[in-house]
């Protein structure tokens, strides 16, 4: 007799809550429709309207529930959706590049969070929208490790923080370095002025702001006395760093990075790194280790002054990487160079080269351009006042391109290759030698003639392409050929004597290395 067949895995649908959740999120467009009923017809009018559309919500959504069901086999995960059409979305677990875990404040009233799969281009992205957090954690380790019985074991209470060790973990006052930060500096600006034209908006639906309004508030705020205005500005400008420090806590709040449990690789340091971190809306983002090819090094010159620096990390094929590869935010640099070299699993490549004299040349060439220019065309029009500003600038501009020469720099270990440039935002970025999948020689009429060339490395990661700006043309050939010799060597001529002593060497017939 045959064996019985195996019966596959069951198939599950979301939380029975997710119904709540999507009304909850339309519980703005209630208000509207209430509003709408009341100016048109009164309060009962009102009372039907919004009635109306929250049984209608919840009857949507139930039935979208009912329809939506999920199953993780072996090798991929299937998400079905009936619910005018049947469609069958079929996500192989070798494509997943990571899982993030989300809960906004409803989710996380009711216990649930939101799970979302990025398997890159080729798989696309899946969505459960509503699954209780044992079942996110379940999920999160199936997914990422391959192994659903073990993952069952991580997500046993108290299992899945025994078995993951804390690779960095954010500290109260690095929400002091905010304000060094220009994007956190802007934030309450931005959230602000969003609310601002949201209630803007409803007042105008509604009726209650005419035409008037902005330029009676504008002839108020014009009609104040200059002390007044002054007071306002400077308090302005005090809480700006408040409010920054206020926004990199709610969004980085309890930052901390994990090390995966298990998988390969094995050890305390595990097959994944977790990042969590906010305080109101809390997010977990998973990278599987062997997809990481490198990280960079962010800062710009107040978070220098101040030992501060972002860590991200190159993962191949991951989405939106500058926000889901963060692995600390503005950090100090001994963490965040600890981490790295975690993360990576040895030292970073160091002491790095600096680039040629001409490469300094053409940085102040770079940064006086603008200003001589200006000064030269306010001398030309008799315009002292706008030439002194000129002058000013040129000046200013002296020590930026010193700097901006100063951080030029590339090394390379055997293993891994890092290149770091510019000066009002500093990257360094450490790039494993597998990850090189191209490299790019460009030289102008000026580099050529001043025996420059920017080598641009190609990443499957990241970016796609980091550049090394003004180096020694002999020195990004040879540098190329240290990382990848295989590729670079049928490019170069090799010296007739070292050829005839079966030498392969990348050097041409004058004892220059050239392509």
């Amino acid at each position: 007799m045959p064996p019985p067949a195996q019966a596959g895995p069951a198939a599950r649908r979301l939380h029975p809550l997710t119904f709540v959740v999507g009304a909850v999120r339309e519980m703005a467009a209630l208000v509207m429709a209430g509003a709408a009923g009341l100016a048109v017809g009164g309060l009962s009018t009102a009372f039907y309207f919004a009635l109306s559309g929250l049984v209608f919500g919840l009857g949507y959504h139930l039935i979208k529930w009912a329809t939506f069901t999920y199953t993780l086999h072996e090798d991929r995960i299937e998400l079905r959706r009936a619910l005018v059409r049947r469609s069958v979305k079929a996500i192989p677990r070798e494509r997943i590049r990571g899982v993030d875990i989300s809960a906004p404040p409803a989710h996380r009233l009711l216990g649930m969070a939101i799970v979302r799969i990025d398997a890159g281009s080729e798989g696309g992205e899946g969505e459960l929208r509503a699954v209780s957090k044992a079942e996110a954690e379940r999920l999160r380790a199936a997914l990422m490790r391959g192994d659903e019985p073990a993952a069952r074991n991580a997500a046993a209470p108290g299992g899945a923080r025994e078995e993951t060790a804390v690779v960095a973990r954010a500290r109260p006052r690095w929400y002091l370095l905010a304000p060094l930060s220009g994007a956190y500096l802007l934030t309450p600006f931005a959230l602000a002025g969003s609310l601002l034209g949201a209630l803007y908006n409803l007042g105008d639906d509604l009726g209650l702001i005419d035409e008037r309004l902005p330029a009676r508030l504008g002839g108020g705020v014009a009609g104040l006395p200059p002390a007044a205005i002054i007071a306002l500005a400077v308090c302005g400008v005090l809480l700006m760093p408040l409010g920054s420090v206020i926004a990199f806590a709610l969004l980085n709040w309890d930052f901390t990075l994990r090390a995966g449990e298990g998988g390969p690789g094995g050890g305390r340091d595990g097959a994944a790194l977790i990042a969590e971190r906010g305080l109101i809306s809390r997010r977990s983002v998973t990278l599987e280790r062997r997809r990481i090819r490198g990280v960079t090094l962010t800062d710009n010159p107040l978070e220098r002054a101040a030992g501060a620096v972002r860590l991200g990390a190159l993962v191949t094929g991951l989405d939106d990487a500058a926000h889901r590869g963060t692995l600390l935010p503005v950090a100090p640099r001994p963490v965040a160079l600890r981490t790295a070299r975690r993360v990576l699993g040895g030292a970073l490549p160091g002491p790095l080269r600096g680039h040629p004299p001409a490469a300094l040349r053409r940085r102040l060439a770079r940064a006086l351009a603008a200003p001589l220019a200006l000064a030269a065309l306010a001398l030309l029009t008799g315009r002292s006042w706008e030439l002194g500003v000129a002058l000013l600038l040129a000046v200013a501009a002296v020590p930026l391109g010193l700097d901006r020469y100063r951080q030029l720099g590339h090394a390379t270990d055997g293993r891994r290759l890092t290149l770091r440039s510019g000066s009002l935002r500093r990257r360094q970025a450490v790039i494993e030698h597998r990850a090189v999948v191209a490299w790019r020689l460009r030289q102008t009429l000026f580099q050529r003639r001043a025996g420059l060339a920017t080598l641009v490395v190609g990443v499957g990661a990241g970016e796609g392409g980091y550049p090394s700006a003004d180096m020694g043309e002999h020195d990004a050939v040879a540098f190329a050929h240290a990382v990848t010799p295989d590729w670079v060597t049928p490019f170069l001529e090799r010296d007739p004597a070292e050829a005839a002593r079966g030498g392969t060497g990348p050097v041409s017939r004058d004892g220059e290395r050239r392509t």
